[in-house]
């Protein structure tokens, strides 16, 4: 049989799929034994799927939960007594207010500081946070024509463990969208309205122009007080915003482990030419995405910026939704669009097309902190397949197996495939010429 006709007449299997969905829907938060479970599952499933012991790979690694669970706490205390105690002292002395935004400023600085490397536990971590113990569980399959050290990688990857949250996923996005965009607004007038005090205060001839500027100073009084209300009310729900061990975490995100193994049976034994494939079930991405930090941090020295991409599939279909079906994050941002992955981006589209399957981009703001980030740090070509209208079950106890369509999860396998194939076949278009 040769090759062409090897790649069309293997068939993906909805039943296999949906097998390894149902395997894997138990609550599973990192440093749980049910996350221990779910790595030992994950090792006997690759054997199963006939992956020589030697070449799977359970790597350890220890991590604070700190940034990713008090941290937010703590920014939400922050966030709420600063903004009305900014509010306040307008009223009082806007000169307190400009002494207390400089302050501010140092303090921030330094939580971002902090997290640049939130997978090194550092002093924060340390001394406020838990330690945990988690494993990361992959295979590699080496490219056939090219040494591996020549050859290009593409990282296939999923997250192995699951949350419950005070909030699903729907509502903590639409809490912090209100609380960043409530805040853009909020900070504007709150800078237009410090202009107008301190110059009241302290410029004499601005009386002359008060009658002409009274009402747009009760518009900016209400507006302050209208946004004031909202991110207030954001800051405290955040501020209970706590995480569990209650979700099964069928669509988030044993539905993605389901699609890289699936792959991974394909791959083993079509070996590309040109790329070196890794097939990685992370853990931690539900605690800070800290196995895929791991990962990156490890094995950076074997990737090449421009020959490295990674897949990563989280949260896939939504049955009975109306938006049940194969998604991508194509672009971020407040204010300006910024595309994510190109080149991946237009094979998802062409092998889309070529497969007569319906794939849709769709465009953030915030609320999409994947197995991504590590790679897009790095300014690596990283794309995540998704549903979006999965988050109104995910991070929940309504998590379960039977919101998964393995319909959807067949697709997303086929595009993934023709995707990495097209990829493979281009390779000296990009890489040689």
């Amino acid at each position: 049989m040769n090759k062409n006709n090897s790649h069309k007449n293997y068939s993906f299997s909805k039943d296999r799929l949906f097998k390894y969905v149902e395997t894997f829907s138990f609550p599973r938060l990192s440093g749980t034994k049910g996350e221990k479970k779910a790595v030992d599952l994950t090792v006997k499933t690759f054997k199963e799927n006939k992956f020589d012991e030697n070449n799977i790979q359970k790597e350890d690694f220890e991590f604070s939960d700190f940034y990713s669970t008090t941290l937010i706490q703590m920014i939400a205390i922050i966030s709420l007594t600063t903004t009305l105690t900014l509010v306040l002292t307008l009223y009082i002395d806007p000169i307190i207010s400009v002494l207390i935004i400089a302050l501010m400023v140092i303090i921030v600085s330094l939580i971002l500081k902090g997290l640049k490397h939130p997978e090194k536990a550092g002093f924060w971590g340390k001394y406020y946070g838990n330690t945990i113990q988690s494993s990361n569980v992959f295979v590699k399959i080496p490219a056939k024509s090219l040494s591996e050290k020549e050859a290009g990688n593409i990282v296939i990857s999923a997250h192995l463990d699951s949350k419950s949250q005070t909030f699903k996923t729907f509502w903590r996005v639409l809490i912090y969208k209100i609380w960043l965009y409530s805040g853009i607004i909020l900070g504007i007038t709150y800078l237009i309205s410090l202009i107008y005090y301190v110059s009241k205060m302290y410029v004499t001839f601005i009386y002359f122009f008060l009658p002409s500027i009274e009402n747009g100073v009760l518009i900016l009084n209400i507006t302050l007080l209208v946004f004031t209300v909202l991110i207030s009310i954001a800051n405290i729900s955040l501020m209970f915003l706590n995480t569990r061990n209650k979700s099964p975490g069928a669509l988030d995100n044993a539905t993605g482990m389901a699609i890289v193994f699936e792959l991974s049976s394909y791959f083993k034994n079509h070996e590309l030419d040109n790329f070196n494939l890794w097939f990685c079930q992370f853990s931690a991405e539900e605690l800070g995405t800290m196995g895929s930090r791991t990962f990156v941090n490890k094995y950076e020295d074997q990737f090449i910026k421009g020959k490295i991409f990674q897949i990563n599939v989280d949260m896939v279909s939504a049955a009975g939704h109306q938006g049940n079906m194969v998604e991508y994050l194509k672009s971020y941002g407040v204010l300006f669009r910024k595309k994510i992955a190109p080149i991946l981006s237009n094979y998802l589209e062409l092998a889309a097309k070529e497969e007569n399957i319906k794939i849709q981009g769709f465009h953030l703001s915030t609320g999409a902190h994947t197995d991504c980030v590590p790679f897009h740090l790095r300014g690596y070509d990283a794309i995540v397949i998704s549903t979006r209208a999965a988050a109104r079950y995910t991070h929940s106890k309504e998590d379960t197996h039977d919101k998964v369509d393995p319909q959807v999860l067949l697709e997303a396998c086929i595009i993934i495939r023709k995707a990495i194939l097209m990829l493979n076949k281009d390779y000296k278009i990009y890489f040689e010429n």
